[in-house]
This record gives structure tokens, sequence and C-alpha cells, in this order.
């Protein structure tokens, strides 16, 4: 669980995980236009979360979608929402 926590503990990470989310699926390319990031470092973030078991892939022909794999992701969401901060 610490090293999850530690993977998403980055900005651009935590916008993606919402991005997908909120729409299940998405290729690289969309990801890229709403996170206005380059490609080389989207995919850094990506290949990162896929690592931990956070993200999965599936190809369609040139295009690669990622989604999220890690299920129990908006739990921890959701208890981190609802701690306060002191």
């Amino acid at each position: 669980m610490a090293e999850v926590l530690k993977t998403i503990a980055h900005p651009v990470r935590l916008e993606i995980i919402e991005l997908l989310e909120s729409s299940g699926t998405m290729g690289v390319t969309d990801l890229q236009q709403k996170l206005k990031i380059e490609q080389s470092l989207l995919s850094h973030h990506l290949t990162k979360m896929k690592d931990k078991g956070i993200l999965c892939s599936e190809r369609n022909g040139k295009n690669l979608y990622y989604s999220i794999a890690l299920k129990n992701i908006e739990s921890i969401f959701d208890c981190m929402g609802k701690c306060k901060i002191v």
C-alpha cells in the first residue's frame, strides 16, 4: 500500500487518475491534450503507475488506452478526502 501511495503522490499522476476515474478509459493522445504536458513526460508517469499495478493498458492498432486497474483506488481517495489536515 505504501508503494501505491508513494507512486500516486504526484500532482500529474493524481490528475491522470481523476481523468480515468471520470472517463473509464482514455488514449494517450486524449490524456496528453487534457493535461497539456509532453508525451514523453506523460509516458513516464503512465509507465510508473502501470508498473505498480495502478493502471492497465490495452493496445488497439497504434493507439494505447489506459484505465484504472486498482479498483480500490477510489476507496483510498474517499478515505483520504475524509481526513482532516491539521
